[in-house]
């Protein structure tokens, strides 16, 4: 199985860090047989090639108190691409934003 440059290690480096996001750069090495720094370069290529976007943590909403969602309705006068653009950007510098979604219809 190759995608997007991937090897069968890069593969298996993925599938471990999805279903053991705890695991330091040793231990993800050490269950695909690779020592501290070739695992390393691998996760450090893949974050540079934008296969790896980013890591998150997955709070309890109850226990947090952000147990509320809000949807809100924004109007656009235009729609250019610049326009989407500027307005995607200024969501992005909100930390209270956590998803914006674009309707039609």
């Amino acid at each position: 199985m190759k995608q997007a440059g991937l090897d069968a290690t890069d593969i298996r480096i993925l599938r471990i860090m999805q279903s053991s996001p705890e695991l330091n750069i040793h231990e993800i090495g050490e269950r695909v047989g690779l020592s501290h720094t070739p695992c390393w370069r691998r996760l450090r290529r893949m974050q540079d090639n934008g296969i790896i976007q980013g890591r998150v943590w997955l709070l309890s909403q109850e226990l947090t108190g952000l147990d509320v969602s809000i949807f809100v309705s924004v109007r656009l006068k235009t729609h250019t691409p610049e326009l989407l653009e500027d307005f995607e950007q200024a969501t992005r510098d909100l930390p209270e934003i956590l998803q914006c979604y674009s309707m039609s219809g």
